[in-house]
């Protein structure tokens, strides 16, 4: 499956596992996906947002998440990756993003898995989704994204 990827989506797969490292974490989500799609000038202006921003609104979710549970970072930022970069695995829900756009891509009957097909496969997960609540919390309209990317 990962032969059909074409050149930006293999970038983007490869972008979001630099995004998981970033933040130090230690699997590929959705939200790192979907992070990994924006650094395609052309997904992130179809989202009408840019990737400083999704960066910022994924840490913002973070920090809420966490005071939900009654922890206040406060100024506590934490301390960059000291330890060498290994390979990350991905989530069961980013794993499960690849073959749904398979499936966009061939019913397009396209031979190719663009970041367009990502992109669509992210944007129909529902809540709590990691991918999905940043897409809400950037208040994007998958809607109109569906009707960009199919247009």
């Amino acid at each position: 499956m990962f032969e059909r990827l074409s050149d930006t989506a293999r970038e983007a797969i490869t972008s979001s596992a630099d995004e998981a490292a970033r933040r130090g974490d230690r699997r590929i989500g959705t939200d790192h996906l979907l992070l990994g799609v924006m650094h395609d000038p052309a997904m992130a202006g179809v989202l009408g947002r840019d990737l400083r921003q999704a960066r910022a609104e994924l840490a913002d979710l973070d920090l809420r998440a966490l005071k939900a549970v009654g922890i206040d970072v406060g100024s506590f930022q934490p301390p960059g990756s000291t330890s060498k970069p290994r390979r990350s695995s991905f989530s069961s829900g980013a794993r499960a993003v690849i073959p749904r756009a398979l499936a966009l891509a061939t019913g397009e009957r396209s031979r190719r898995i663009t970041t367009g097909h990502l992109l669509l496969a992210l944007i129909e997960l529902a809540e709590p989704d990691p991918a999905a609540a940043l897409l809400a919390g950037l208040g994007v309209d998958t809607a109109e994204v569906r009707r960009c990317l199919a247009a």
